[in-house]
């Protein structure tokens, strides 16, 4: 077994409920399901927000494919 260090941090009320229901739902404690997410986020890195924002951009700018529009709710929008 590896050596490990206790640290502690503070969550908010919605963010400590959606953990311990992860953590139920898997079957796991909330320390596994915690170090699990913590592994994957240095892995793979912060989201790059520069990239999306100009992949949206580029979306945005091109015509669109298909006319949404007759599909669109617009009673929702108001």
């Amino acid at each position: 077994m590896s050596e490990s260090v206790t640290t502690s941090i503070r969550l908010s009320p919605r963010l400590r409920r959606a953990l311990e229901q992860r953590a139920q739902a898997e079957r796991r404690g909330k320390n596994w399901v915690i170090s699990r997410a913590l592994e994957k986020y240095l892995e793979e890195g912060a989201p790059d927000l520069e990239a999306e924002a100009r992949r949206q951009s580029i979306l945005a700018s091109q015509p669109p494919s298909e006319d949404w529009g007759d599909d669109a709710d617009f009673e929702q929008w108001m």
